[in-house]
């Protein structure tokens, strides 16, 4: 069954769920599953940035969905 993709979503103004409360997490989730758990700085705002980029659709993409 093929069904529509919820991801990336239509980025809002302000996403109170889009907090350092949900990189922690997954940052304890990768650290579960056996990835070193990441503590450097530029690590941390890397997968911050790459948990948005998944989570929310770019300006140029909203426009293609």
């Amino acid at each position: 069954m093929d069904t529509d993709r919820l991801y990336p979503m239509p980025a809002p103004d302000d996403d109170p769920r889009f907090s350092f409360g949900l990189l922690a997490d997954v940052v304890t989730v990768l650290e579960r599953h056996g990835y070193p758990r990441p503590t450097h700085g530029r690590d941390l705002i890397d997968l911050h940035g790459a948990l948005f980029r998944f989570l929310y659709a770019q300006p140029t993409e909203t426009a293609a969905h």
